[in-house]
């Protein structure tokens, strides 16, 4: 049995949300909390709110246990990209790519 939480369309770069997503990989559940709360990154916010979500999910609608809770999978995949445009010297414009992410965060219970 496992729950999932995904959150889509957030709007920060998938490598500054894969290096946290690389420190919860495979923790348990209060552990992966703990790191996100207290690692200085922009992407632990969503993170945080994505953990409790995969919880609540895991407590409601599976019945399992929040105690037993591990960190099974959690990925990152590149979400669509919004196109801006920055006025350069001599008429020019250089494109600004504003990456967006989709980020899916499973958690198993473990025997």
């Amino acid at each position: 049995m496992e729950a999932k939480a995904i959150l889509r369309t957030a709007r920060i770069a998938p490598r500054k949300v894969q290096i946290v997503l690389d420190l919860i990989r495979g923790k348990d559940y209060e552990i992966a909390m703990a790191t996100v709360k207290n690692t200085p990154k922009a992407a632990s916010e969503y993170l945080e709110k994505l953990l409790k979500s995969a919880a609540a999910n895991a407590e409601n609608n599976h019945n399992m246990d929040k105690n037993n809770l591990y960190v099974a999978e959690c990925y990152v995949c590149p979400g669509p990209i919004m196109k801006r445009i920055m006025p350069r010297a001599q008429g020019r414009a250089y494109r600004i790519l504003k990456r967006t992410s989709h980020i899916t965060v499973v958690l198993k219970e473990k025997d």
